[in-house]
């Protein structure tokens, strides 16, 4: 809905794009507007959805966009296609860390080292980094349903593909489909603020954004949570091969009916635009805009550059601490693989509940610098005390700087998807957040393998205080970050209340004057 003014909206409910765009000249500045010849300069004369340009890579709204950009409505289904898509993340993120949390169980039976084990998390880390770019024209060019398609099915066969590697000798075997299951993540980190933009109205893309961001925290969590208990440190090499199955074939089961949910319940779009800004997005890009142009304005975006960097370094020091949590705790609490495992759950659980609640926040105040740089100094402080208490020999303590480091680190990830397609609007979601995740794993590679050197060499303290000094650099250059939030003007222009259900009765006007005072 929007709010009505004493003149045509008053009537009928729309705002005319004369009076939305001539306020916001950032917009119409921005490179990728054109306006189509056939628009017509007549006062009386509208535009047609038809002849404004796509975003591109994006084809006619008839296939890729809505079908109807001037009616603003959100869709019944848009919580059944993040839920699902939430569901098949959690399962591919399980699969990251699978082996990380019962590492030294790992290392016994395929009779590897620490560091290989450690490369079976990092392999996700290094194939999102050439894989980024492809796969983020690949969403462009075929839209949500075939990136989600894609990504389920790889992430079915990778888990089938580690049945075969039930042998001691077949650690390559589990290589392999850890391989394919890390190209399935391309296929899913860079999803969470599309699917929000896409599906979901202004007053609730944050909220949507943290619960497709929740699945794959939640995958961490039962990651850290069920290998231990299903694969005991027994010394029968038959009886652990008999254990690492059933963890196995459960993962595949869940995978494969995730994979046939996914092409029950996913689809491309809903039938209309469900936010105004969505509708802009849409409308105000040109088809002669290239997508290298569109990487290029995103590298010129200062603020969105040290976003960039920032989150790189956060998220990178959560998958460092993720990686090497079961050796830290072992190396201080010989033989409690399981309490390990389970101080790893209490630190996503905390950081699911974070960002939940830093989604809920964001949609109620759009504070968006405020909440990011308050919630990364906490990452901070949760960071040096958890370093401090590692090793006072009371697990009890280690649950709790664990749990409270958690809350804010894990809780922050979701605060810098929503920040970046902030900064970026109208850019690509998918872009945005990829060159997000790129960075994360980055500085999640350089971290593990900086911090598990460390470690081994020098003791956990000083592999933690490693991680300290990053995270204050990123706390630095978080204050610095401008708060440029050029999707609210969007929306601004036209506020929009709760956003109508998908109802021909209660319906919403996107914008559709002529822009005759800009021609």
């Amino acid at each position: 809905m929007v709010n009505e003014e004493p003149n045509q909206q008053e009537r009928d409910g729309t705002p005319s794009q004369t009076s939305a765009l001539g306020e916001n000249p950032s917009l119409l500045a921005h490179p990728s507007v054109s306006i189509h010849a056939s628009v017509s300069a007549h006062p009386s004369s509208s535009v047609h959805p038809s002849s404004l340009a796509l975003p591109s890579g994006l084809a006619h709204p008839s296939s890729l966009g809505p079908e109807d950009l001037s009616v603003i409505k959100v869709s019944k289904r848009r919580w059944a296609v993040v839920l699902v898509f939430s569901c098949y993340s959690m399962c591919n993120a399980f699969q990251w860390i699978q082996y990380g949390s019962i590492n030294n169980i790992f290392m016994n039976f395929y009779g590897v080292s620490a560091f290989a084990i450690d490369w079976l998390s990092m392999c996700y880390m290094l194939t999102y980094i050439p894989l980024l770019l492809p796969v983020a024209w690949l969403l462009e060019k075929f839209g949500l349903r075939t990136i989600a398609l894609t990504g389920s099915a790889l992430n079915c066969l990778g888990a089938w593909v580690k049945l075969g590697s039930l042998k001691p000798h077949l650690f390559p075997v589990t290589v392999l489909g850890q391989v394919i299951c890390s190209v399935a993540q391309v296929f899913i980190l860079g999803m969470p603020s599309r699917i929000a933009s896409v599906w979901f109205g202004a007053n609730e893309v944050s909220t949507a954004c943290s619960v497709a961001v929740f699945g794959n925290q939640l995958g961490i969590a039962i990651g850290f949570l069920v290998p231990p208990v299903l694969v005991p440190n027994i010394k029968d090499q038959d009886k652990l091969a008999y254990h690492i199955s059933i963890m196995f074939y459960i993962i595949a089961g869940v995978a494969t009916l995730l994979f046939i949910l996914v092409i029950i319940v996913f689809k491309e779009k809903p039938k209309h635009a469900p936010s105004r800004a969505q509708s802009l997005s849409y409308a105000l890009a040109s088809p002669d805009a290239s997508y290298l142009s569109s990487i290029v304005r995103l590298f010129k975006n200062l603020n969105f550059v040290l976003l960039v960097i920032t989150y790189g370094l956060n998220a990178g020091a959560f998958y460092a601490l993720s990686t090497l949590l079961n050796r830290m705790v072992i190396l201080h609490y010989p033989g409690e693989e399981v309490n390990a495992g389970r101080i790893g759950l209490t630190i996503v659980i905390a950081g699911m509940l974070g960002a939940m609640i830093s989604g809920v926040w964001l949609d109620r105040t759009k504070t968006y610098k405020e909440t990011t740089l308050v919630v990364y100094i906490m990452t901070l402080v949760g960071m040096v005390v958890y370093t401090l208490t590692l090793n006072l020999g009371h697990l009890w303590v280690v649950f709790i700087t664990a749990g409270a480091m958690g809350f804010f680190m894990t809780g922050y990830l979701p605060l810098g998807f929503e920040f970046a397609v902030e900064l970026t609007y109208p850019e690509s979601e998918g872009m945005s957040s990829g060159l997000l995740n790129m960075s994360a794993q980055v500085f999640g590679i350089i971290f593990t393998i900086s911090q598990g050197q460390i470690i081994d060499n020098y003791g956990t303290r000083p592999g933690n205080i490693f991680l300290c000094a990053f995270l204050t650099l990123g706390a630095v250059l978080t204050a610095f970050i401008r708060a440029d939030l050029r999707r609210q003007k969007a929306n601004k222009e036209a506020p929009e209340n709760k956003p109508p259900e998908e109802d021909e009765s209660k319906t919403s006007k996107a914008p559709t004057g002529v822009l005759e005072e800009h021609l």
